[in-house]
């Protein structure tokens, strides 16, 4: 769970548009300690597209 929320932090930036801020917001309350696959291919989408990708 720590390591999403890591993931989300890295992110996660005021400037952002309000639908990624959301989406990361929605990410981050999730209340389980895994992504499914679609949320799992989201974040990556959004780690590619602002430059901050990491491996977990």
């Amino acid at each position: 769970m720590q390591v999403i929320c890591d993931r989300l932090a890295r992110i996660y930036s005021d400037s952002l548009e309000e639908t990624v801020k959301s989406l990361l917001q929605s990410l981050g309350k999730l209340n389980r300690p895994y992504l499914i696959a679609v949320e799992e291919k989201l974040l990556n989408v959004l780690e590619s597209e602002y430059g901050r990708e990491i491996t977990p």
